[in-house]
């Protein structure tokens, strides 16, 4: 795994935290679990200490009496059966019952201190021992005071003190063990959770080299590899947004690359033409009493490069959204009439028959000059590649609030293949390449802008060898308002 992969940060950050969290969870559940044992030992001992006092309560009235054989035998068997250590003491402290009393090898029992009677009064002590009982381990204790009654005055009593020892040996081995157990279940835990952790951050680690990696392609304009959209885990939307970002990224620069060929080579052709004719002007290889005929050209192809250098003007900023359309009531078709009568000598040159000029009038919220140049580009196409003594047809319609003019021209007609590249900037089809020698190729993809500035739809229709018909589709009432 690459270090310095953000995955192998959250992943060392995971480990981390799991092992925090497992730490005091550990802290936690021996401490509680511990409480509890050591509270249930304590609750034994003090069972078994009340039990003792009990006897010697209903046995014995005097503390005299307390050292009889029956009171050392149990006491005895108590100490042997469940390993305590008692010790029973007289008012005055004095050790009146213990292992002494019987077991002359047996340790001296020391006088119950002052301090610690004063504390035995009418309380108890049930916890570990911090008397110093023992030095060689620690000892759970039960203290506690109790009375027995005299048996010549009944209504008279007698305090006594009891203390009962055990061993906590049990209590301390109970914390080692589930220490240990919880250390080695939390052990295995963590590495089962490392080794299936690791193996998926791998894989995402492994997905963000290649993410990096086939995004430095990108940038240096490498499109030949795409991001997986397979990896678990990783939402497979970001991949595809990502691999479309790329396509539309290497469509772009494919367009780019046209474009720039296209108008190399379409401002080379007149600037090569003009250059050439001036130079012939200069030099004398054109005769003065041609000159003006060649200054024809000259102007024809300055034109030329005018109308280019402003239809990719006006394509620019169609694209980059600065163009400020002039919306207004418009009729359409008074427009396109208008529109016809400049190609007037045009169509009389070829004999056409014009169709549909007659038709109802349509008006609709839009830029009068915009959609005049699209009437005009489609006109000119439709006048230029019609056939001669053909028709060329108008419709003008309004439906559900969408005005339709549709310009249609018999003819060759287009290709399948030409009708899904028309409107592309710089396209001719292979029968216009002779036909048209001056056209840009621009005129139908400014067209189809203009229509999209007014939210409307250019389609083109076209059976080869019959006819080509396009249809301007624009709303009634003009673009809506954004926001």
């Amino acid at each position: 795994m690459n270090k310095k992969s953000s995955y192998y940060k959250l992943f060392r950050f995971s480990i981390f935290i799991l092992i925090s969290i497992t730490a005091v969870l550990l802290v936690l559940m021996v401490t509680i679990s511990s409480s509890i044992y050591k509270r249930t030992k304590l609750n034994e001992l003090k069972t078994r200490g009340d039990t003792f006092i009990s006897f010697l309560k209903s046995s014995y009235h005097e503390p005299w009496e307390i050292n009889s054989p029956d009171a050392q035998l149990l006491h005895k068997e108590l100490e042997d059966e469940y390993g305590l250590t008692i010790r029973i003491y007289d008012t005055d402290g004095n050790c009146i019952l213990s292992a002494k009393s019987y077991d002359e090898n047996a340790k001296d029992v020391k006088q119950l201190s002052e301090s610690t009677m004063k504390d035995l009064k009418d309380k108890e002590y049930l916890d570990f021992d911090t008397s110093g009982f023992s030095t060689d381990q620690p000892h759970i204790l039960y203290g506690c005071d109790f009375f027995l009654k005299n048996g010549i005055d009944p209504s008279s009593s007698h305090r006594m003190y009891a203390m009962f020892y055990a061993d906590s040996d049990q209590i301390n081995l109970f914390t080692i063990k589930i220490s240990a157990f919880y250390i080695i279940f939390a052990g295995f835990g963590i590495y089962i959770y490392y080794l299936l952790y690791k193996r998926r951050i791998s894989k995402f680690a492994a997905y963000e080299n290649d993410f990096l990696r086939i995004s430095e392609l990108y940038t240096k304009g490498n499109f030949d590899e795409k991001l997986s959209t397979n990896i678990s885990g990783v939402p497979k939307e970001i991949t595809e947004h990502v691999n479309a970002l790329a396509s539309n990224v290497e469509k772009s620069e494919e367009v780019s690359k046209t474009f720039i060929a296209n108008v190399s080579h379409e401002l080379r052709t007149p600037i090569t033409t003009v250059g050439g004719f001036v130079d012939g002007i200069l030099d004398g290889t054109i005769p003065k009493s041609r000159q003006n005929e060649y200054l024809v050209l000259v102007s024809k192809e300055i034109h030329r490069l005018k109308i280019l250098i402003s239809s990719m003007l006006n394509m620019s900023r169609f694209e980059s959204g600065t163009m400020s359309p002039n919306f207004r009531e418009t009729n359409l078709t008074d427009l396109v009439i208008q529109t016809v009568l400049m190609f007037e000598k045009k169509i009389e040159d070829k004999n056409l028959e014009v169709e549909g000029l007659g038709e109802g009038r349509i008006v609709a919220v839009a830029d009068a000059d915009l959609m005049q140049q699209v009437f005009y580009n489609l006109i000119e196409n439709a006048v230029k590649f019609i056939n001669d003594n053909g028709t060329l047809s108008f419709r003008f319609e309004t439906s559900d609030g969408i005005c339709t003019i549709g310009i249609k021209n018999t003819g060759e007609g287009l290709k399948n293949s030409e009708i899904e590249q028309v409107f592309n900037r710089f396209y001719k089809t292979d029968s216009s390449r002779g036909k048209d020698t001056t056209g840009l190729g621009l005129g139908l993809s400014i067209s189809r802008k203009i229509v999209h500035l007014h939210s409307g739809h250019i389609v083109v229709k076209s059976v080869y060898g019959e006819y080509t018909e396009f249809l301007v589709q624009i709303p009634e009432k003009g673009p809506e308002k954004k926001g």
